[in-house]
């Protein structure tokens, strides 16, 4: 794996997956910048790679004033972007019938815009670089729908959409772009949900023990194998899903 003295963006780093891929690409030599609301956490990460070069940052996904900061400070720093990753993301997931008009703004402004902050703070460097990847987290949800997910899976379709875009535009430009829809996955996306009955229900079956569920480090391990493709491979869109699941 050649992943020593990649410069490497992950918003949305601060738990589950985006956390334990910070250290697999922080064990592997990467130089790493990570972001989120929650500084503290991201300052445990740093802490447990003291020979890693790490960068870290406070920074909402929905600003673009702080995810451009993120990537300023990351080309200042290293001299150049490789890897941006968007990896924040929410899921409270409801009925449409609830009006949860809060819970829609939040999905829409940090699973979309989100997404779309961290490919417009990155690509102006990218493309004068004349190289680069970006990375963005999606769902399963991205293809199909189930009731009370309505709204979720129409972010993640909306994110599907947005890398294909993406993809078509600059890969002639020598840039790469992977979408990667997990199915589900043992981290802490159930809290967002503000539905107590689904929160629990879906909390409860993540740790059943009879439920096949990813673990966070297997997310990790595939991220950090996108991340090392050559530059003339693109692996597109990668679905995950556990074994059993439907």
């Amino acid at each position: 794996m050649s992943l020593k003295d990649k410069v490497i963006i992950i918003m949305g780093a601060s738990s589950g997956m985006g956390a334990t891929t910070a250290n697999l690409l922080a064990q592997s030599g990467a130089k790493l910048s990570i972001a989120a609301r929650r500084l503290d956490k991201l300052e445990v990460i740093k802490k447990q790679n003291p020979a890693a070069d790490i960068l870290t940052f406070k920074a909402d996904v929905t600003k673009i004033n702080e995810v451009q900061a993120v990537v300023d400070q990351t080309v200042k720093t290293y001299g150049h972007v490789d890897v941006m990753w968007n990896n924040a993301g929410i899921m409270p997931v409801n009925e449409l019938r609830k009006g949860a008009r809060n819970e829609w703004d939040n999905l829409i402004n940090i699973n979309i815009h989100g997404v779309l902050n961290g490919i417009n703070a990155v690509l102006p460097t990218m493309i004068q670089q004349g190289f680069g990847h970006i990375i963005s987290t999606d769902s399963v949800a991205g293809f199909v729908t189930h009731a009370k997910f309505a709204v979720y899976a129409g972010t993640k379709a909306a994110v599907r959409s947005i890398m294909e875009g993406l993809r078509q535009e600059e890969g002639k430009n020598g840039i790469k772009s992977t979408t990667i829809y997990p199915g589900q996955v043992a981290t802490e996306l159930a809290t967002s949900i503000n539905n107590d009955k689904l929160r629990q229900k879906i909390s409860n079956d993540i740790k059943e023990p009879s439920m096949s569920v990813l673990q966070p480090d297997e997310i990790a391990k595939t991220v950090a194998f996108v991340i090392d493709t050559p530059k003339n491979m693109s692996i597109n869109e990668l679905v995950i899903r556990p074994t059993a699941e439907l």
